[in-house]
């Protein structure tokens, strides 16, 4: 279990929330257009990862591994974030994220459940009410960049229109798991990169820009390999 604090942005107030979160849940191939998906599913072989037996897929780690810091420590120096919304499901309503399901890309090539085990799972410290914002959901768009050598790049960006809606993954997870969602932090899957290819940065960015409201919520996060012991 891990206990999170949260700033509330909802019917115009801020507000504190503090969650025990249980259970943690990457999901994965969540596009609803499944041509773009097969496309996503190309690009990563090309990489060395393996096709999933089907689609969409879930992934489970333990609750520990979810982060709020500004600094990730990761093996080795080939491991990327991946822009992905968060939902946040507690018995009286939810909350709204933005995240980064960080993967270690080369154990990926093995196995893709392993390779997630291996890095945290970073969230946002505000968050929206999803009952709030469900209305013009589809228009709020997803972003992703990527920092390396001091260059700033645009790495991934889509509307969540392009991806499963919030209502149809809970109903994906809550069909293949036992036990109270209370507590769950659902990632939502990603997005395809901006031209294909995978970088392996210094820093990385998420943001889910609501512009029919002017907010906007942001993850950020410095990556720091292990690098510290002498062969």
């Amino acid at each position: 279990m891990a206990r999170m604090e949260f700033v509330l942005h909802a019917g115009g107030k801020v507000s504190p929330v503090a969650r025990d979160m249980r259970r943690l849940i990457n999901a994965g191939y969540t596009g609803r257009d499944q041509a773009a998906v097969r496309h996503h599913i190309e690009e990563l072989r090309a990489h060395g990862v393996p096709a999933p037996a089907s689609t969409p897929t879930l992934y489970a780690k333990p609750a520990s591994l979810l982060s709020q810091g500004p600094t990730i420590e990761v093996l080795g120096g080939h491991t990327s974030g991946e822009a992905e919304f968060v939902l946040l499901v507690a018995r009286d309503r939810v909350l709204v994220a933005a995240g980064s399901d960080h993967t270690d890309r080369e154990l990926e090539k093995v196995s893709i459940e392993k390779a997630k085990m291996m890095c945290p799972n970073v969230v946002s410290r505000e968050v929206w009410d999803l009952a709030e914002i469900r209305d013009g959901w589809d228009d709020i768009v997803l972003r992703g960049y990527a920092t390396a050598q001091g260059r700033r790049v645009l790495y991934q960006e889509a509307p969540l229109g392009a991806m499963m809606t919030p209502e149809d993954l809970m109903a994906l997870v809550k069909g293949r798991t036992d036990g109270d969602p209370e507590g769950l932090a659902l990632f939502s899957g990603t997005v395809s990169m901006l031209g294909g290819e995978i970088l392996f940065s210094d820093r990385f960015e998420v943001e889910l820009v609501d512009s029919r409201r002017g907010r906007t919520l942001r993850c950020d996060y410095h990556i720091a390999p292990l690098s510290y012991l002498k062969d």
